[in-house]
């Protein structure tokens, strides 16, 4: 049945969508002055089919070439506009979206909700295919890493991640000093099933191309650069010149927002 809203409702609502997307085509997920982001394309299909056109406000930042599975953003839209079920928004936007980008589900939220500022966290993932020769199949998914990587030696170092420390030496400046670059990771593992190495980071907040940093860092220590108790080190420091080097971006995904119960 399609939603009508009451009388008496109120005089916007506003909508949380989960998004998917292959980054390999866009410059990130927000608007840019030059290239294209993926917040512009999802923004055009809104344009579509309501009034405004609604802006969106995503939950993270994305670089270029990084995917995700579970971007959420929201978005506002007159009451008297939404004439749809949001099964059947999910379905609309699709429509007039690129094969490369799907609302993965779309659902009222309340008038406060915020899909940045209610974000209590986020689980990222990156792949490494780890093999002399590289998966066709994964070529814009994951780093091919060629030579064998010491995995327990890459866990090792990446039990020393989690927790509450500074991670300004594994993030990339920005043309602005942050307020603080002090980061709590919840989480920082790696799963390997053949030659395929997941790594899965979760924390609180990122800083600049820090997962990508913590990456490269950690194959680095996996091909014998740098050892394991070299991270506490590397973290005291709070220079960037100390740790290992950037991953590249087409093996990173935001795999999922997390939010508090209200």
């Amino acid at each position: 049945m399609p939603f009508v809203p009451p009388a008496n409702c109120a005089m916007s609502l506003k909508i949380k969508l989960v998004i998917a997307y292959d980054g390999a085509a866009y410059q990130g997920w927000q608007v840019q002055k030059t290239g294209t982001g993926v917040q512009e394309k999802v923004e055009a299909a809104l344009a579509k089919l309501f009034p405004g056109p609604p802006r969106l406000h995503g939950a993270s930042r994305t670089d270029t070439g990084v995917h995700a599975l579970g971007m959420v953003a929201h978005f506002e839209v007159p009451a008297r506009a939404f004439t749809m079920s949001t099964r059947k928004l999910a379905l609309a936007l699709n429509a007039w979206l690129p094969e490369d980008i799907r609302v993965v589900s779309a659902a009222r939220v309340p008038e406060k909700f915020h899909a940045r500022f209610d974000a209590s966290g986020k689980q990222y993932r990156y792949y490494v295919w780890n093999h002399a020769a590289m998966n066709p199949l994964l070529r814009q998914r994951a780093w091919h890493v060629a030579r064998p990587l010491n995995v327990r030696a890459i866990r090792a170092a990446a039990r020393r991640l989690i927790g509450r420390h500074d991670f300004k030496s594994f993030a990339a400046s920005r043309n602005y000093e942050m307020e603080s670059t002090v980061r709590r990771l919840t989480r920082c593992d790696l799963k390997k099933s053949g030659p395929l190495l997941t790594f899965i980071i979760e924390g609180d907040g990122f800083l600049y191309k820090m997962c990508r940093g913590i990456v490269g860092t950690l194959v680095q220590i996996g091909l014998g650069k740098f050892a394991p108790d070299e991270i506490q080190g590397m973290l005291a420091k709070k220079d960037r010149r100390e740790a290992g080097m950037t991953a590249p971006a087409q093996g990173l995904i935001l795999w999922k927002v997390f939010y508090r119960a209200k």
